[in-house]
C-alpha cells in the first residue's frame, strides 16, 4: 500500500491538500503540484506532523508567502508545509517590544507597529514575504536588515523540540541566517517609539522608492541574484545589455535588470534559461559569478 493510500495524516487538525499547484502559492505564479500541501493548526499539530513525516520518510519543504521561490514545472515530491493558521499569525506588543508569529505578512507587521507609534520596521514595507521567511533570509532594503531588530527567535527543530535562540546564537549575513535548519515559529523584536506621522512618512518614502526602482507590474520573485561584494547585480546585468530579453513567457525587466517577470504563461524552464544566460554573460564580461538569491525547487 502506498503512503498516500494509507492516509497517514488523518489525525492532523490542520488542512491537508493533495496535488496542490504551487503556482497558486508563489509570487512568480510558476510551479507544478506538491504531493501534499499541509497547513498545521498549531504547535502540537506541527509536532505531530514532523513525527509522521519522519516515520514515513517523507521529504519536506517550507513555504511562507512564496515570494523568493522558483518551483519546477513538474512540482515537488513530498510535503510542503505552510504556517498560515491563525496560531502562527499573532502580533503582540508590550512596551517597545513586539512578539510576532512566523506566518504574519511583513506589510501587516509594519502597519500594526505604525498604529502603536512604533518605528523601525518601515524598510520592510513592500517586501512580499512573511516574518518567518524574512528571518531565515535576513530580509532587508536600503542597507537595513531585520537582524538589527531581533531580540530572540523561537524555532522548532527536526525532533519537534521548541527552542528560543538569543540573537547572539544566530549567525547573520547578506540574505543569510543560520536559522534554515529549523522551522521558525516566531520572534521578539525591539522597536523604537516614534510619531505616527513621521512613521507614515518614512513608510511612504520606502514604498515610493520601491515602486520607482523595482518592477511590481507583473509576477516575479524579486531580485533573482545576490549582489556580489562591491557590485550591484542589476547594474552588471544591465551593462550586458540584457534588459527586456525574453525567453518563452519570461523576460528580464526593463526597469530593474535583476528582476525576471512572468508575462503570463512563463514556465520554470524559461526562467532557468534566462538565469543561465545572465550568469554566462556577466561571467564573460566581468569575470564575476552571480549566485542565485531565489530558492530553486526542483523535482526530487
Amino acid at each position: 500500500m502506498s503512503k498516500l493510500a494509507m492516509n497517514w495524516w488523518k489525525n492532523l487538525k490542520g488542512k491537508v491538500k493533495r496535488q496542490e499547484l504551487l503556482k497558486n502559492h508563489t509570487s512568480f505564479r510558476i510551479g507544478g503540484p506538491a504531493t501534499l500541501f499541509i497547513e498545521p493548526q498549531d504547535i502540537a499539530d506541527l509536532k505531530l506532523l514532523l513525527d509522521l513525516l519522519k516515520r514515513y520518510k517523507i521529504s519536506t519543504l517550507l513555504i511562507g508567502a512564496g515570494s523568493n521561490i522558483l518551483v519546477s514545472d513538474q512540482g515537488v515530491k513530498g510535503a510542503v508545509l505552510r504556517l498560515s493558521a491563525p496560531y502562527f499569525k499573532s502580533i503582540n506588543f508590550k512596551n517597545n517590544y513586539c512578539s510576532v508569529g512566523a506566518g504574519v505578512l511583513l506589510n501587516n507587521l509594519v502597519a500594526s507597529a505604525q498604529k502603536r507609534d512604533l518605528a523601525g520596521l518601515e524598510f520592510l514595507v513592500g517586501i512580499p514575504g512573511t516574518v518567518g521567511g524574512a528571518l531565515v533570509m535576513n530580509a532587508g532594503a536600503q542597507g537595513k536588515n531585520i537582524q538589527d531588530l531581533i531580540q530572540n527567535v523561537t524555532v522548532m527543530d527536526g525532533r519537534g523540540r521548541i527552542k528560543t535562540l538569543n540573537k547572539k546564537k544566530i549567525k547573520f549575513g547578506y540574505r543569510y541566517s543560520s536559522l534554515s535548519p529549523y522551522i521558525v515559529i516566531g520572534a521578539r523584536l525591539k522597536l523604537t517609539p516614534g510619531r505616527r506621522t513621521q512613521i507614515r512618512k518614512k513608510i511612504k518614502e520606502y514604498w515610493d522608492y520601491r515602486k520607482l526602482t523595482q518592477d511590481c507590474t507583473l509576477p516575479s520573485a524579486g531580485c533573482v541574484f545576490q549582489n556580489p561584494p562591491g557590485h550591484c547585480a542589476g547594474k552588471l546585468i544591465d551593462l550586458c545589455g540584457l534588459k527586456g530579453k525574453k525567453l518563452g513567457g519570461a523576460c528580464i525587466s526593463q526597469k530593474h535588470a535583476n528582476f525576471i517577470l512572468n508575462l503570463g504563461d512563463a514556465q520554470a524552464r524559461d526562467v532557468l534559461r534566462l538565469m543561465d544566460m545572465i550568469r554566462k554573460k556577466v561571467k564573460h564580461k566581468f569575470s564575476i559569478t552571480l549566485k542565485p538569491e531565489i530558492k530553486i525547487w526542483q523535482t526530487r
